[in-house]
């Protein structure tokens, strides 16, 4: 039986539902994007699949995520976060920034994937240095294209290539996140060219002010 914190309190209500080990970890692999159950598996290795299917139940249970199906395959499913499960954007990237501060350079042997070095440079947003001007930002992280869209002094992120960006960024996604975690400066990945910058000096002081590297 699942233990509950049995409190009148919102953070031990939510606690009772995405507390457990694993949960987190799940949502954040769907925010990344909808996944079938073996990628989802592959991309969250030591979680058992017994395990990983009660943590899906229990998020499905509650609202946070449903099946549906895969386009051109009537017999698949994959999971997603429902609009419930979506509003954990916000919390889970604020805990992920917080939690940036503990990495150390001990930790940059473990498993990383490049939408995670994405979900870093998410993380790293600060608000009030949005810049107050309509461009975007392109991404290449290892094999993968994000970008970041700042449109209106509001800022959303998206997969792809951009065909005009104001700023490209190519690197690892380890290198996101040592960045992120300040075991690595900004300055340092560049000189030994961990990471690669094009576009006008003014967008990379722009960008680099919004993602707090500056």
């Amino acid at each position: 039986m699942k233990r509950e914190y049995g409190q009148f309190c919102g953070l031990a209500a939510g606690l009772d539902i995405v507390g457990e080990r694993w949960t987190l970890l799940i949502v954040r692999e769907l925010l990344i994007g909808p996944a079938r159950f073996n990628a989802l598996l592959e991309n969250l290795p030591g979680i058992g699949p017994n395990l990983l299917t009660d943590r899906l139940r229990m998020l499905t249970e509650h609202g946070l995520a449903e099946q549906a199906a895969v386009v051109g395959d009537g017999r698949a499913r994959l999971y997603r976060l429902t609009e419930a499960g979506e509003e954990l954007r916000g919390p889970v990237l604020a805990l992920a920034r917080w939690g940036l501060r503990f990495l150390d350079e001990s930790d940059s042997t473990g498993a990383t994937r490049a939408e995670w070095g994405f979900l870093a440079v998410q993380a790293m947003i600060v608000e009030n240095e949005v810049p107050d001007l309509d461009e975007v930002y392109e991404f290449k992280v290892g094999e993968q294209i994000f970008q970041i869209l700042v449109r209106g002094g509001v800022v959303t992120f998206e997969r792809g290539p951009v065909a005009e960006p104001a700023l490209t960024i190519e690197c690892e996604a380890g290198t996101f996140i040592r960045v992120g975690a300040k075991t690595l400066s900004p300055f340092e990945a560049i000189a030994t060219g961990d990471v690669r910058i094009k576009g006008e000096p003014e967008a990379v002081l722009r960008c680099s002010r919004m993602l707090g590297l500056t």
